[in-house]
């Protein structure tokens, strides 16, 4: 039934997709949807990073959104205090406190934050405590916070692709109320939001910014290792177990260059379970290099998948930026890449997946090192 109901409301979005033209840009915004809803924007309830968390509104869960999660919120404004419930599991986020308590006493990091009367909380720690997904994804005007039930099956580009229309109309509703608002006091009259914690004002270039490239690899990983042993520059490969067994040679090679591998996992293989191919991966490693892994990312991962996937001793990749649905496969690419990059706050993570070509590689290296920026191995404690 509820992938029923996943699939009407995928293809009522799909449909609204053609109705309308898309709405002028400005601002980059950071929308926020669930399951089949993009909800209205407002800078009040606008999703943030915050010490490489980001954060959502609690307010989402109420209405429609919280009947299509199964969570439900009750706020005491006098104690501080925001309970967030699911039939008998319960986390209970303490304004003053830097963490949230489950039922059992148990702390969960981080604490919520509270902003404009709104409070805050993060989303991974929502989403693995609820067993829910969600997705940072980049869209037409900035960036989308999508969280849906772990049997949502539509990836993160078609769901984008289908929900344009609704973004586009709920961006120009946020755009025509802006420009309504009178200016705040000693303001200049501007109508542009307040730069976003995750947003740098000067996107000029990548000056001492750090890169960490994350490459799901094949039969091109070779010659990626090519590109990067010239620009001196560092990546994380991730291999199915499958081509760990068969690239040897180049295994040893991209050991010997100083890069990280990884493990890919289907979390969704119905043949073979994630810790099974977690265990496949490290020993064709083993066999290749002598050595094994504990860098992993997760396709199709739930909650439980990466809870055990973690409990394995396994540090499983979420990145800053996912980029597995655009091209890196020429300069047009490597550029805007750039510029995603430069207005990014701080250092990333960037998962490209099967998106990067061998020449689309060399024009992004060429170009971030123009741009002042450093492309370094992610490795099992973070960036290298």
């Amino acid at each position: 039934m509820k992938r029923r109901a996943a699939a009407l409301m995928f293809c009522f979005l799909l449909a609204f997709q053609l109705a309308l033209p898309p709405a002028q840009a400005a601002d980059r915004v950071y929308f926020t949807a669930v399951s089949g809803y993009v909800l209205p924007l407002s800078d009040n309830t606008m999703p943030f990073w915050s010490g490489g968390y980001v954060y959502i509104a609690s307010s989402i869960f109420t209405g429609a959104a919280r009947e299509s999660l199964g969570i439900s919120q009750v706020f005491n404004s006098d104690q501080g205090r925001l309970v967030l419930y699911s039939g008998g599991r319960s986390l209970t986020y303490t304004l003053s406190a830097n963490c949230a308590l489950d039922n059992d006493g148990v702390a969960y990091y981080p604490g919520a934050i509270q902003r404009n009367g709104t409070v805050f909380v993060p989303a991974n720690t929502v989403s693995r405590y609820f067993d829910l997904v969600y997705s940072v994804i980049e869209v037409e005007h900035g960036s989308m916070v999508w969280l849906r039930q772990q049997d949502y099956k539509v990836s993160d580009k078609l769901y984008a692709d289908a929900a344009q229309y609704s973004m586009n109309s709920v961006y120009a509703d946020y755009i025509r109320a802006k420009e309504s608002a009178p200016p705040e006091s000693g303001s200049s009259g501007g109508s542009g939001r307040p730069v976003s914690p995750a947003e740098d004002p000067d996107p000029a270039g990548l000056e001492g910014k750090r890169v960490a490239l994350c490459l799901q690899a094949g039969s091109s990983a070779s010659t990626m290792a090519d590109a990067l042993e010239s620009y001196d520059a560092g990546a994380a490969f991730f291999f199915t177990p499958e081509e760990l067994e068969r690239q040897g040679g180049t295994l040893r090679r991209l050991t010997a260059q100083g890069q990280s591998i990884g493990i890919f996992v289907d979390a969704s293989d119905p043949e073979r379970t994630v810790e099974e191919q977690l265990e496949a991966g490290n020993a064709a490693l083993f066999r290749a290099t002598c050595g094994k892994t504990r860098l992993a990312y997760l396709q199709d991962g739930g909650a439980q998948a990466l809870q055990i996937a973690e409990e394995a001793g396994f540090r499983c990749l979420r990145p800053e930026l996912d980029r597995s649905g655009y091209d890196l496969r020429s300069a047009s690419g490597a550029l805007e890449l750039v510029r995603r990059l430069a207005s990014w706050r701080g250092d990333a993570a960037v998962w490209l997946g099967e998106g990067a070509s061998p020449a689309g590689l060399r024009a992004f290296l060429s170009a971030a090192k123009e741009a002042g920026g450093v492309c370094a191995a992610y490795t099992e404690t973070g960036l290298r």
